[in-house]
């Protein structure tokens, strides 16, 4: 298990994040995590859990597959445009690291 702490400035809505990476397979390129502490979604639900596949696309970078389950708290409901804007800030955080490793190959290895 290794934990990831998230810090996010003044003005977004989530304030911090804790992730717990559960399994890397480079081979593969999928990775598994969870985020397990924090504020935003984390009011409503107990941890929510990501599985994230990588494959090449045929012009060029990757597709990325997600899986996100969401294990709510007892007695409370998580509404479908919850989910939706979620998924739409993973997705633009997604974005903004493929840009930048596009951009700055020699970062990665």
């Amino acid at each position: 298990m290794f934990d990831l702490r998230q810090n996010h400035n003044a003005g977004a809505h989530i304030k911090h994040l804790k992730h717990k990476i559960d399994a890397i397979d480079k081979e593969n390129m999928t990775y598994s995590y969870a985020v397990i502490e924090g504020d935003g979604v984390l009011e409503k639900v107990q941890s929510v859990s990501h599985e994230i596949k990588f494959k090449p696309s045929a012009k060029g970078g990757h597709k990325i597959k997600t899986v996100s389950k969401y294990h709510p708290k007892l007695e409370v409901e998580i509404n479908e445009e919850e989910i939706k804007a979620g998924k739409e800030r993973v997705l633009g955080i997604y974005k903004v690291v493929e840009t930048y490793f596009l951009q700055n190959p020699d970062m990665y290895a």
